[in-house]
């Protein structure tokens, strides 16, 4: 076991995902508030670390980057996860604001590599220390030359960086083993 991953979830019937509490949070100009609720629930394991999503506005609360919140209590087990599903452009100064979150023990991810939407420009403005690669492009890669070489290409580049690369939502061993066979280099391309 390397890590466990906080996830939110609502039993509310038109809230059925995360990405629509997000955006309902953002409609209603409560994403601070929703924010600020996700963080405080969440609780360090006994070992390992704990992955903990941030929408990019997320960044421009403060509160984020308070010594005494309860997120940053944990900072040392703590991967704050930046989501490509939503721009970073909204977010000025963004590399600052990621140098706080370091400075307070955090470490960054990348989350939904390859979905979203800025890919190489993310990996230049957070320089993180963690890349998830997203489940579409993890899926039935085992059948997809076109997928292997994307994320043969992650791989190289996340090596060059000296990034730790996650590859999310492998569900079959065929695409464990195609995943394997990609990241050492045995997978005839």
């Amino acid at each position: 076991m390397y890590a466990f991953e906080a996830l939110v979830r609502s039993r509310e019937a038109k809230l059925p995902h995360p990405g629509a509490l997000l955006d309902a949070a953002e409609r209603l100009d409560r994403l601070p508030d929703l924010g600020r609720a996700i963080r405080a629930r969440v609780e360090a394991p006994a070992e390992g670390l704990v992955f903990v999503n941030l929408y990019p506005m997320d960044l421009l609360d403060e509160h984020l980057y308070s010594s005494d919140a309860a997120l940053s209590r944990l900072a040392a087990r703590v991967v704050l996860e930046i989501t490509e599903r939503s721009s970073l452009d909204r977010v000025p100064d963004v590399r600052a604001r990621i140098d706080r979150l370091r400075e307070l023990g955090f470490r960054v991810a990348i989350d939904d590599l390859g979905a979203g939407y800025a890919g190489l420009a993310a990996f230049a403005a957070l320089n993180p220390e963690v890349a998830k690669i997203d489940m579409s492009l993890v899926r039935g890669v085992d059948g997809d030359p076109v997928r292997q070489r994307l994320i043969g290409s992650m791989i190289a580049l996340c090596r060059d960086l000296g990034i730790e690369l996650v590859a999310e939502g492998v569900e079959t061993p065929a695409e464990r083993d195609a995943l394997i066979a990609v990241e050492s280099g045995k997978d005839g391309g």
